[in-house]
């Protein structure tokens, strides 16, 4: 079940996947497991994604729109608590005016399930939010990677 709430520059998505929370983590940071999960057909593929996973680490992912072009986003670990915390700056390429903005996962598991909490704040735009209200979507396709396992 996703829960979402959207304050003026904030999105905050929930769900509730039954894995343990370092198996989350890992899908969620670790590059080779990303590219196979962060797509849908017909609309995006990640095709690339690295990873410096620590504090002020560097991140990245590419891939291809629907019309064949090229997308990436980048950014920077601020935070890397495995596996409850994960704290990253965001910066798409997709979006005209974006500025950086910071997307905060938290991980809180009970008896092998866990609850993610993500939090997207700094779209300060409408054009920011609009094109950042995929999450739940992304956090549908990770609970199917982590469950297909």
């Amino acid at each position: 079940m996703n829960l979402a709430t959207t304050a003026i520059d904030t999105i905050v998505e929930e769900i509730t996947i039954n894995a343990p929370a370092e198996r989350v983590f890992e899908a969620f940071t670790n590059p080779s497991e990303r590219v196979k999960w962060w797509c849908v057909p017909g609309r995006f593929r990640t095709t690339h994604a690295e990873s410096d996973l620590r504090p002020g680490g560097r991140w990245a992912m590419r891939g291809t729109k629907p019309d064949g072009g090229a997308f990436s986003v980048i950014g920077e670990y601020r935070a890397v608590e495995r596996p409850k915390l994960l704290v990253f700056t965001w910066s798409p390429d997709w979006q005209g005016d974006a500025t950086e903005s910071l997307v905060r996962i938290e991980l809180t598991e009970s008896n092998g399930v866990t609850h993610l909490k993500l939090t997207h704040s700094g779209l300060r735009t409408e054009t920011a939010r609009a094109s950042h209200r995929g999450w739940p979507q992304v956090l549908a396709l990770l609970e199917r990677h982590v469950k297909a396992r």
